[in-house]
Formats: C-alpha cells, structure tokens, sequence
C-alpha cells in the first residue's frame, strides 16, 4: 500500500468522479484508476461501485475512508514536523511586557520539542513588535487583543489574560470576595491613555458603560507600579491588572479582587501568512495555558 494510492483513493472518495479527482491532484484519469485499482488488488476489495452515470463508495469503501484519512493526516503532521524540526536553528520571539511564569513555562516545553533551537526574545511596542515580524527580523509575537488588520500577518489563539480590579487595601470593598464594576463608579480610574493600549480601554470602558455608568479617569499612568503606588497612598481610585500579575505583586497597600464580571484578553500568537505555522511553539503555548500570564506595563 502506497501513500500516492491512498492520496488517490480519498479524492475519488470525496469527489466522487475519477475526473474532477485528477484535476484536484494534477494528475491524468488513467493514472488516478490506475492507483485505485491497485490499491483494490492488493485490499482484495471493491472500494467503489462504478458504473457510466456514478462513482459510489461500497460499504467496504466508506469503512476504509476513514483509516486512509487518517494516515495521510499523519503524513501531513509528519511533514510539519520535519520542517518545524529543519527550522533555523535560532526563534526570535516578540514578547509583550511581564509574560512573567507563562513565559517560562512556554520556553520549557519548547525547549523539550526543540532542543537544538535557541530562543531570542525582543520585547518592543506592539506597532514595531508587528513591523519587525512583517519584514521579517522575528518569526513570530505575542499580541495582547485585537489588532488592525495586515494582510500580511495571521493571528493565531492562545489563551486568554484575566484582568482583576486594584483598589485600596484599607476600602471597604477590599473586604469583599468579588467586585462589581458598579460599586467602583464614584471612584477615579488609573488606566494608560487609550493610544497607548486602546485594547484594554476599551475593554474595560465598555465594562463600565454595560455596569450603567462612565468610568471617571484620573491621571492616565506611566507604569503599573507608579499607578498602584499612587493607588495605595493618594484618594482611593482603581485600575485593572493582569491576574498572574497581580499574584507576583506584593504591595500591603494594595488589594486585588476579581470582577464579578469576568475580564479578559485574548492573546494571539502573530506569524507571517508567507511562513509555515510554528507547530512546535504554538503546542509549547498551549501546554502552558494552564498558568495565567502576567503583566507588568500592560502594553499591547
């Protein structure tokens, strides 16, 4: 049994006509009949009942399709992992600011399927993190939230960053297990200017607006620290922070709650449409899903 007879076999399957299966795989109609016919000699089985008006599958045909699939998805998956494997022997990586324990956890599991492959990360705003992997200086990068479109780039799913609320540790709401956006509308909120992460503002706006009420900005923040700083020592405001992030801060005047309205942001692995799927680095991600990621700027 031979892969070009299966390849054969599963476009006639799905096409149903010797003719339009040999113009899918490039091939002339005696050559296509002639794989199948081989490979029912050597099935010692009719794969397909043939007559001048139809092409059908026999039972043993649609109980054999299934199986013939299957090996050619291997071969498929086989192929990709060749090419990952045969990859340049360097991955540079963009990161988005305070991956923190989900980073390494992704760089362990990657190091487990590709050993020989040394990883460079660049950290940089999301607009040039972008740039620089359209023009090809890195492989792939990590996007927080949705991005204008480039033809050029895809956006593959990785999992999703929870947001929990920073307030005062000394306010009443600090008491409670969960927080409800509408408690928070007399307080001032901390965010970064929109320009800098329109993502997250808007987010967390259209949270606001859902829970009946506008948020009331306050001086837009430069760094988290600054931000939770000012928050634990000035007027009591609030501003949202990424939930690993928040398990890696300690800050006694600082309590973080979750909203009881759940936040999140998706996170996207970016790669070029012109470049294979890095397989190996988007199954090291999705191993480490497990663990919530960080973030210590909040940058896109």
């Amino acid at each position: 049994m031979e892969l070009r007879q299966l390849r054969c076999f599963v476009a006639v399957a799905e096409e149903l006509h010797f003719g339009r299966a040999a113009e899918r795989l490039l091939l002339g109609q005696p050559a296509v009949s002639q794989q199948v016919r081989r490979l029912e000699r050597e099935l010692r089985v009719e794969l397909f009942d043939r007559s001048p008006r139809y092409v059908r599958l026999t039972p043993a045909g649609e109980r054999f399709l299934p199986a013939a699939r299957n090996v050619l998805a291997a071969e498929d998956a086989a192929r990709a992992l060749a090419a990952d494997l045969a990859a340049p022997t360097v991955l540079r990586l963009g990161t988005v600011g305070g991956l923190g324990e989900r980073l390494d956890d992704i760089l362990d599991a990657y190091r487990r399927r590709a050993p020989t492959v040394r990883v460079e990360l660049h950290s940089a705003p999301v607009r040039e993190r972008l740039a620089r992997l359209a023009d090809g200086r890195l492989d792939a990068a990590f996007v927080r939230g949705a991005v204008a479109g480039d033809d050029e780039l895809r956006y593959l799913p990785v999992w999703q960053d929870e947001l929990v609320i920073a307030l005062p540790a000394g306010h009443p709401l600090a008491e409670r297990p969960e927080v409800d956006l509408a408690e928070l509308a007399e307080l001032p909120l901390l965010l970064t200017e929109r320009r800098n992460h329109p993502t997250l503002v808007d987010l967390v706006t259209d949270a606001c607006e859902r829970a009946g009420f506008r948020p009331l900005f306050g001086p837009p923040h430069s760094t988290l620290p600054n931000t939770l700083a000012a928050i634990g020592a000035g007027t009591p405001a609030w501003t949202v922070v990424y939930a690993a992030n928040a398990r890696m801060t300690h800050a006694r005047r600082i309590a973080f709650r979750p909203c009881r309205t759940p936040l999140a942001l998706p996170v996207s692995l970016a790669v070029r449409r012109s470049a294979p799927p890095p397989r190996l680095l988007l199954e090291a991600c999705r191993r480490a899903s497990p663990a919530a990621p960080s973030c210590d700027d909040q940058d896109p």
